[in-house]
Parts: structure tokens; sequence; C-alpha cells
């Protein structure tokens, strides 16, 4: 799931949809929009956000609405959060290693 999520948020037209759609749900012409893409474009980068289940989208009359799906990013903090509390770790080993090698130890 991690490879497939990194993988869709790799391209910087889908993050910045990510991002926007963390402040709320948008249309696809407001996500297109800024990114200067055709209506089709922005359909196949919302397609792979949905396909790795980060972004779910609905139709409202004639508009398609897109929404952030926080619940998909849950492995993506707890990874991140394993990744924060070995480096953390590995930092504190290396400050008492050279901490005793300042000190002749």
């Amino acid at each position: 799931m991690l490879t497939t999520t990194f993988g869709a948020l790799a391209d910087p037209t889908r993050l910045a949809i990510v991002s926007r759609l963390s402040r709320g749900d948008a249309t696809m012409g407001e996500l297109a929009g800024p990114h200067r893409i055709t209506l089709p474009a922005m359909t196949k980068h919302v397609g792979v956000l949905v396909d790795a289940g980060l972004v779910s989208r609905r139709k409202v009359g004639r508009t398609v609405v897109c929404t952030i799906r926080p619940e998909a990013f849950a492995e993506v903090d707890q990874w991140l959060g394993d990744m924060s509390a070995y480096w953390n770790s590995t930092v504190d080993r290396l400050e008492e290693l050279l901490r005793g090698d300042g000190h002749g130890h």
C-alpha cells in the first residue's frame, strides 16, 4: 500500500490536489484551474488518487466533487512515525557515542 500511496503522490500535480483537498472538497474544475490543465488530464490525475484509495469522488448533479480520504493516510502516518522514532534513536546513540569519545571513554 505504501508503494501505491507514494507512487500516487510522487507527481507534483497529484500532490497539489491532495494538499488542496485537505482544506475541503472541490470540483474537478476547481482542482484543474490552478494547474492550467484540461479536465480530461485532471480526471486522469484524480483517477490515480482514487485507485490509490487517497481520494473519493461523487457526482452531484452534473458536477464531480472530490474528497480526501484521511483514513487512507494512516499507514503513511504510522510509517513516518516509525521512521522518526528510528532516526531519533539513531541520533541519540550517536550523541552518546560522541559524548563518550569526547571524554576519553
